[in-house]
């Protein structure tokens, strides 16, 4: 039985592929928005990232897998891709936390994989003509009409969990809220580590209930998706930070943060995704390398008075963060994990605005 299957493009390229991970069957295409992912490592990440849900993920390195699996490297439960790309799959993975092997884990997570084909002419297309719709297909001659009308629908609450969860602090001196997005697990361990409470809610809780609560801070996590399409999440931030609380975004976050204080987003042609992102600080002129993933961007001309631009893409020059007279916001995912060019001082310049607290 052959593993042959396309990848055919909204634009009307087609690629010829072989199939791994979950099987592509004959007469059920598999449609989603196309993007790549620039990051050398970390492809577990990827695979398991809320962040990429509805979208096919090209791996611009050239062999993933050659770590295998283990699931202290992923960041959620399950995975949200509709396909993943790459050139080569390592089949005999080798390190010594080594769980399992790639196409295994994509099976165990339904989501199907193409590899054996010229994954930089696919990114150069992407490059060039920006982020469009594609289909994996075992028929070369797919009605592109489909791709057209496709559009990643509700996002946000395909991959949140609507759960409210606590996450306590050695020697707590704040509690703060957290607004859950679709957050992977960073936020509230770096949260956890400047001695914060954690109390995640859904996307949807009201900001009576939040204030309700009483916290010192609010933070408003990452997620999937175009930041417009949550207009009454929007409205709730407006109420919330009407109140003066100190208040920090992270990535969507931080498009949210910017549209409920009356700025504009818009899409970017490619997005930015993988950990070697540049960032500039303007505060200092430092660059950092930071972890992205998002297709849209907050429009700098829009910035309402008062709001100082705080950190902008080497690449393109966009927004990447903001500083307002209560909170901060970036577009990165700030971590204590880059070593030398770590952005969780970040979480550290929330944490000061943070006033009485818990004890």
């Amino acid at each position: 039985m052959s593993n042959k299957i396309y990848l055919v493009l909204e634009n009307g390229a087609v690629f010829e592929g072989k199939n791994f991970g979950s099987p592509v069957k004959e007469g059920a295409p598999v449609i989603g928005e196309l993007v790549f992912t620039t990051g050398a490592t970390g492809y577990l990440e990827t695979i398991t990232d809320p962040n990429f849900c509805g979208q096919f993920v090209i791996q611009t390195f050239p062999l993933i897998g050659n770590y295998g699996v283990f699931d202290a490297e992923t960041i959620s439960e399950k995975s949200y891709l509709k396909a993943y790309i790459v050139r080569e799959w390592c089949k005999e993975p080798s390190n010594f936390r080594c769980e399992g092997d790639l196409s295994t884990f994509l099976f165990n997570m339904g989501v199907p994989g193409l590899y054996d084909i010229d994954t930089r002419a696919l990114t150069k297309i992407v490059r060039d003509n920006g982020v469009m719709a594609a289909a994996l297909t075992t028929d070369p001659d797919f009605d592109i009409k489909a791709l057209k009308e496709y559009r990643i629908s509700n996002p946000v609450s395909s991959v949140e969990n609507n759960v409210k969860c606590e996450y306590s602090a050695e020697n707590a001196k704040h509690m703060v809220v957290l607004l859950n997005m679709g957050v992977t697990r960073h936020i509230e361990e770096e949260l956890n580590s400047l001695g914060c409470d954690v109390v995640s809610v859904p996307y949807d809780t009201k900001a009576e209930d939040i204030l309700a609560m009483k916290p010192d801070g609010f933070v408003v996590s990452d997620g999937p998706g175009d930041p417009k399409d949550n207009a009454a999440v929007i409205e709730e931030i407006k109420k919330v930070i009407a109140s003066d609380i100190p208040f920090m975004g992270v990535s969507l976050g931080h498009q949210l943060l910017a549209l409920a204080n009356g700025a504009d987003t818009y899409k970017l042609k490619y997005g930015h995704r993988g950990g070697n992102q540049p960032s500039k600080y303007l505060e200092t002129g430092r660059i950092y390398v930071t972890s992205q993933n998002h297709g849209y961007a907050v429009c700098e001309k829009t910035l309402p008075e008062g709001v100082e631009l705080l950190f902008k893409n080497i690449n393109d020059g966009s927004c990447e963060g903001l500083k307002y007279k209560n909170g901060y916001s970036v577009q990165f995912i700030p971590s204590s994990s880059g070593g030398m060019n770590s952005t969780s001082f970040m979480y550290g310049e929330f944490v000061k605005l943070l006033k009485g607290g818990k004890n």
